[in-house]
């Protein structure tokens, strides 16, 4: 008897860890993205494609501007920017939401030690062993057949009317097993989204990483302003002691020195306007790297680099290095898994449910065959009518699923563009650049003969007012196009991945 009974137990256990290796609900399949062969915007400009299996840091993206006082910002940022900090709590607190998934493959095992004293009533032995029952609730169904009758030795109970008292210890399991796929489709479920906050985190720290960078730039470019600004003020004020020198000298009218002045006082108000956006871009930089305002700032450094050849990543290995785009399709796989769990709950769910331990009243003696008591049950549940909850669910999760594939379809075209965008921003601001440069020289020139006209009286002061005017916004311009440059070098960058790759996330 015993045979056939553990053959039938054996039996049992097969068919439970067959019937574990299904899943129910579909098995997430990637869908395919049309990828363009090469970049519209790339032209005829020469680009030096990156090496899918290069060496080089990939965190530190910012190294190729060879740019000291970046690189020391950059590394600030890395270790106390808040928002980072915050995406990478999202991520460990998402990690062990994984491990608490995975914990549901496995039984529970709880233990108790108890002892009760208790005065029996009138129904003898049935009172002791409801007191029994009573002491082991979380094995009650056990406790009860555990219990003698009487007041011998051994496992019996006190008679009726009497002061007893009951020692316990226990052992409870219990487990489902995962027949139809809940707890590894929940499992699967957690992975997804451990790794869609990893490339959240990724996602994040570039986002951070390139904002910096590029309000670096603009604080740059307005040292440069600052620069050009004042280098004006002293050639108007130059302007005007000529113009007054004239004006005593009877050359010059009155009008001439009121023009001088104006345009003076106009340059000297455009510096001091020119502190007031270059204090928010420092101060914009201190959050981004954690610190407070107040005890953060920045010397004056003007721009005058260019951007260096930056490696372009082919089209068809971009989608490996957007950070953003792993994250969109990590959510788009959790969803998918999402569906086998609202399909799993219209199966039915099996309990294992095994117990035993020792009880006695007599402490002494609880550590005997008599005090043994033992229980073992199989329950198998499931819900008989729910109103069409279950349909809606399933439901509900093929529309997320369908929403989380339109996010991911258009975050990659997303990517495309920006790649896109930054592409044609950096070829026509070098093309840009080449005229802009022209026009500064043709209008310093210009301003120099004016001035000469000037001095040799053979033109008045109006035209070199002009003259002046053309020349600072020539030059103006072109101190923006560079930081223009610099600024849509970085947003490639980011736009490229910034050297990330989803291999990371595996």
């Amino acid at each position: 008897m015993m045979i056939l009974s553990l053959r039938i137990k054996m039996s049992l256990a097969i068919t439970l860890l067959s019937l574990a290796g299904c899943a129910v609900g579909p098995d997430y399949v990637k869908p395919v993205t049309p990828v363009p062969a090469q970049y519209k915007e790339v032209g005829k400009t020469k680009w030096v494609l990156a090496d899918p299996q290069d060496n080089m840091d990939r965190g530190q993206w910012w190294l190729i501007f060879n740019d000291p006082k970046l690189n020391s910002l950059e590394n600030q940022l890395n270790l106390a920017n808040q928002n980072i900090v915050n995406a990478e709590a999202n991520y460990q607190q998402s990690r062990a939401l994984v491990d608490e998934a995975r914990a549901a493959f496995y039984p529970t095992l709880s233990g108790s030690l108890g002892v009760n004293r208790q005065k029996g009533g009138g129904g003898g032995s049935n009172s002791a062993s409801s007191a029994s029952s009573a002491l082991s609730s979380s094995s009650s169904s056990t406790s009860s057949s555990g219990s003698g009758s009487g007041s011998g030795s051994g496992g019996g109970f006190s008679s009726s009317g009497s002061i007893f008292t009951i020692s316990s210890v226990f052992l409870d399991a219990s487990w489902e097993p995962d027949i139809w796929g809940l707890v590894r489709r929940t499992v699967e479920a957690s992975v997804d989204t451990a790794q869609a906050n990893a490339a959240l985190l990724a996602s994040t720290r570039l986002s951070q990483q390139a904002t910096l960078a590029q309000t670096y730039f603009q604080l740059r470019n307005l040292d440069a302003d600052q620069k050009l600004l004042d280098d004006t003020v002293i050639a108007y004020k130059k302007s005007l002691e000529l113009t007054l020198n004239r004006y005593r000298a009877g050359v010059d009218s009155r009008v001439d020195v009121v023009q001088a002045q104006t345009q003076l006082e106009s340059a000297e108000s455009s510096a001091i306007n020119n502190h007031i956006s270059r204090a928010q871009f420092e101060h914009a930089i201190a959050v981004l790297v954690g610190q407070l305002p107040e005890n953060f700032s920045l010397p004056p450094n003007p721009l005058t680099q260019t951007p260096p050849p930056i490696p372009l990543v082919i089209p068809s290995l971009l989608l490996e290095r957007r950070p953003d785009v792993a994250q969109a399709e990590r959510m788009m796989a959790e969803a998918n898994a999402q569906i086998g769990i609202a399909i799993a709950a219209y199966f039915p769910t099996l309990t294992l449910t095994a117990t035993g331990g020792l009880q006695n009243t007599s402490l002494s003696q609880l550590i005997s065959a008599s005090s043994e008591t033992w229980g073992e049950g199989a329950q198998l549940t499931d819900l008989i009518f729910d109103g069409g909850l279950r349909s809606a669910t399933v439901r509900a999760a093929r529309a997320g699923y369908d929403a989380n594939v339109a996010t991911y379809r258009e975050t990659v075209l997303s990517a495309f563009q920006g790649v896109e965008d930054n592409l044609a921003a950096l070829r026509y601001l070098k093309q840009q650049a080449v005229v802009q440069a022209q026009a500064v020289t043709s209008a310093d020139l210009a301003l120099k003969l004016v001035l000469n006209q000037y001095k040799s009286g053979t033109t008045d002061y109006l035209s070199v007012i002009v003259q002046q005017a053309t020349a600072f916004s020539a030059n103006k311009i072109a101190i923006d196009i560079t930081g223009q440059q610099m600024v849509a070098a970085v947003g490639l960058i980011k736009n490229l991945g910034g050297g990330w790759n989803a291999a990371s996330l595996k």
